[in-house]
């Protein structure tokens, strides 16, 4: 049967999902106007609770839900720590990463800086023969690199000749002459042709040598790499991509395949780490909520991938700063980031200068410390030391740290309060960064005298200072008042109703910030349960993707695919810029583009399109439709069978007209411009040629309500 365009099956349902984020906005506005809300079917309370402490359910999880019971379930995902994830643990075991501090990443799989400081003997070469190998490479590609430089820097300029010359020149040569100039011009192809050539070669040779070398064991293969110029490694590596890659890595330690990636890009195996962590914990941990909200707080605190040493140090911030607080106290997680390397690099405070601190008046540090007295404000007409720098202070994180962080936009700041908390937090600075160090207190940076933030008076005690007003930013009514409204937004409603962020603020207030007691009382409200709350959001494209993985049972070899998807829906993971976050609001998803897109990834997924996915659409449907119609022919081999079942499966049955009808006229133009002999006979019988069941089952993930959760 051939299959039309993607794009074209999914235009008979865009008209639905365009009307489905109307319905959304609609429906919000009309709840406000409500007194009382109307609760939700307690059929429906399992769904819902998967939806919204979850990343969706699996194939069969609602029924469980429901079994167990959906209040224990949800009291049993307050507490991780109780929930077994070994499964999940033994998924992540060949990213060596992820137990790495950062140092360690960086002595692995080294940067620029590492590299320039081995080059010029700053730093010993690593006597491993592997990380030997990672080094050689990257200081090979970084002297070619130089070289190509230089060679641009000292090539002389083209001839400058106007075109009256050029034509003149033309016009008096013979046809002999124009001949030598024709075959010499040809003779001299540039450097960009005579690169592009070298490389076709390099990926020749390297294609060549792949296939030599999987003849061998895996670790005589590796050997032989290891013995290979670091030219040629590197070729080899950027040559060994999908399974390719993984025919030519089976049998290999996860230390030998993180070295063939690191030989190419070793930054990058940092990166596709960390990512593929992301989505496995999504996808299969038993610990979902832990894993919601660790999404939900890093978004909080933002930090972007692509931002210099960043790239090492996010996988120690999500680790350690991120998920060990993700359920526990507010204050101790403002602590943690506002420590965090991760963070001071991220909005520079790290490099923040108190106007008035020994470094930026130019006074040396003293090897033989003795107490100093000085007056404050300092003289103005002091002569300031030579290698005194101009201004240093930098308000950046200060200003997010109230606005994104704490009290909100309108939590009552000024610009004031603002320098006067840069003021603070000066000398809160990085331990050699490029190399992967911790947090300091650097005391020559801290700007002294008494500083007023928000009315409250701090006197001069160095990085006691900090800890403060940190105290004071996570007890401060509007700091409670931000965060209820963020999460209530993220796990009830756009809008979510005043009285239920009160009752969370409340909550918040007495019981010192713990973020689980917060939860706790969301779960337990009526607006929770409210029949208004039932699928009023719209999913994220990371929210969207996992859970059309995790609906269908689908099997992740390797989870990079998903990540690229995710770049294409506009979601990269760690990925924002600025340090907003990505927004929780339907708004902020909903257009033609993206849900064209979405449509697209739900049926590249169910076709099997999508490499390093593996899903069975006929097992969603045999098993539970052919049991309950005994002594039929197959469900999917009746296609209206196997869509009322995908519809159970999928949507837990709960799906409109419009969209079960849109859905229905897709697969009769997909019977109509069918050709082939089974199709004419079922057309014969009076029945609709068979839709291939994953086409189906795209169709339904890419409904408005797979859409919502």
């Amino acid at each position: 049967m051939s299959i039309p365009h993607r794009g074209q099956i999914a235009l008979s349902l865009l008209v639905a999902l365009a009307l489905a984020s109307f319905t959304v906005v609609g429906f919000a506005k009309k709840k406000e106007k409500k007194t009382t809300a109307t609760q939700m079917e307690d059929s429906k309370r399992a769904l819902h609770a998967l939806q919204r402490l979850s990343f969706g359910p699996r194939p069969g999880e609602v029924d469980r839900v429901a079994a167990m019971g959906v209040d224990k379930w949800i009291d049993q995902q307050l507490h991780p720590e109780r929930i077994d994830d070994s499964s999940l643990n033994a998924r992540l075991e060949p990213y060596r990463t992820l137990r790495m501090d950062t140092r360690e990443i960086v002595e692995n799989f080294p940067p620029q800086p590492v590299i320039k400081a081995v080059m010029d003997g700053k730093k010993p070469m690593p006597s491993d023969p592997v990380k030997r190998a990672v080094y050689q490479a990257q200081i090979e590609r970084l002297e070619e690199k130089q070289e190509r430089k230089q060679e641009a820097a000292t090539a002389p300029p083209p001839a400058a000749n106007s075109p009256t010359d050029q034509a003149a020149s033309d016009s008096t040569a013979t046809p002999a002459d124009n001949s030598t100039n024709n075959a010499s011009t040809a003779s001299k192809p540039s450097v960009q042709d005579e690169q592009l050539a070298k490389h076709r070669e390099d990926r020749l040779y390297a294609d060549l040598k792949a296939q030599e070398l999987l003849e061998m064991p895996p670790d005589q293969r590796m050997k032989q790499v290891l013995e290979m110029p670091p030219e040629e490694q590197r070729a080899l590596s950027a040559s060994l991509k999908g399974p390719k890659a993984d025919e030519f890595m089976e049998g290999m330690n996860p230390k030998q395949k993180e070295a063939l990636k690191a030989l190419n890009n070793p930054e990058q195996v940092v990166g596709d780490e960390l990512m593929q962590a992301k989505l496995l914990r999504a996808i299969y941990s038993e610990r979902q909520l832990d894993e919601v909200m660790t999404d939900f707080w890093f978004n909080h605190f933002n930090i972007f991938i692509g931002k210099g040493p960043d790239r090492y140090l996010i996988t120690s911030y999500e680790r350690d700063v991120i998920r060990p607080h993700a359920l526990g106290k507010f204050e101790d997680l403002l602590v943690a980031t506002a420590k965090s390397p991760a963070m001071l690099f991220y909005l520079d405070n790290w490099l923040s200068v108190g106007p008035n601190s020994d470094v930026a008046l130019g006074i040396r540090k003293n090897p033989y410390p003795r107490r100093r007295y000085r007056p404050f404000p300092p003289n103005p007409n002091q002569a300031k030391g030579k290698g005194k720098r101009n201004n240093g202070l930098n308000e950046n994180y200060g200003r997010e740290l109230m606005e994104l962080h704490t009290l909100g936009v309108n939590g009552g700041y000024t610009q004031h309060d603002v320098t006067e908390l840069a003021r603070v937090l000066t000398g809160w600075t990085i331990d050699q960064p490029q190399k992967g160090g911790g947090f300091k207190f650097e005391e020559r940076m801290h700007d002294p005298g008494v500083k007023v933030v928000l009315g409250h008076k701090f006197k001069n005690h160095g990085e006691k200072e900090g800890m403060e007003v940190l105290h004071l930013l996570a007890h401060h009514p509007s700091t409670a008042h931000f965060i209820c409204t963020k999460l209530a937004m993220r796990f009830v409603s756009d809008d979510p109703p005043p009285a239920l962020v009160e009752s969370m603020v409340e909550t918040f207030l007495k019981k010192d910030g713990d973020i689980r007691d917060v939860l706790k009382t969301m779960f337990q409200s009526p607006e929770f349960w409210s029949d208004n709350a039932y699928r009023a959001k719209m999913k994220t494209p990371l929210e969207f993707v996992v859970s059309a993985v995790r609906a269908t049972g689908a099997d992740v070899s390797d989870p990079l695919p998903l990540a690229r998807q995710l770049n294409t829906l506009g979601m990269p993971l760690y990925g924002m810029q600025p340090p907003t976050g990505y927004s929780m609001k339907s708004e902020a998803w909903v257009n033609s583009s993206a849900l064209l897109g979405r449509m697209n990834f739900s049926l590249a997924l169910m076709s099997g399109r999508i490499k390093g996915i593996q899903v069975d659409a006929d097992r969603l449907v045999s098993p539970v439709a052919d049991a309950a119609t005994p002594g039929l022919p197959p469900a999917s081999a009746d296609p209206q069978r196997t869509l009322a079942t995908l519809e159970g499966s999928l949507l837990a049955g709960d799906v409109s007209k419009q969209t079960h009808d849109a859905i229905t006229k897709e697969m009769e133009n997909q019977a109509t411009a069918s050709s082939d002999a089974k199709a004419a006979v079922a057309r014969k019988n009076g029945a609709l040629p068979a839709t291939s069941t994953g086409t189906i089952a795209g169709l339904i993930l890419g409904s408005p309500e797979f859409q919502r959760r």
